[in-house]
């Protein structure tokens, strides 16, 4: 029989809470992908986040894991739940963050610049 526990392990749900996606992503289970414009990235954004904005991610495509479980966010959840459900539709392992970066901020989470500092979402 093989072993499957070192197969990733991918949500079932199309959507996920902030909370249960910082704990995803905290251990390691997941890409966080923000697809905010450049100008809300540089004000603040989650540590171990991945930046692609929308209007790249056609041409970027290739950066994403195709065997990670991805974690879509953006300022509230419109654009991100439009990304998740292409990139399901691509067969990615997919899953929009409800609330997006400002109820990540909401429910504890750090929000930084790209040099540490604490940043602000916008």
């Amino acid at each position: 029989m093989p072993d499957t526990s070192a197969q990733p392990r991918f949500l079932p749900e199309d959507e996920v809470s902030v909370s249960r996606a910082r704990e995803l992503v905290d251990a390691g289970e997941a890409w966080l992908l923000d697809v905010r414009e450049n100008h809300e990235w540089e004000a603040g954004h989650a540590p171990a986040a991945h930046h692609i904005p929308l209007g790249e991610l056609g041409a970027r495509q290739h950066e994403l894991p195709e065997d990670r479980q991805l974690l879509v966010i953006c300022l509230v959840g419109g654009r991100s739940r439009m990304v998740a459900q292409a990139l399901i539709e691509a067969d990615y392992p997919a899953a929009n963050v409800a609330g997006g970066m400002a109820a990540w901020q909401a429910d504890g989470g750090q929000v930084v610049r790209d040099d540490g500092t604490p940043g602000a979402i916008v």
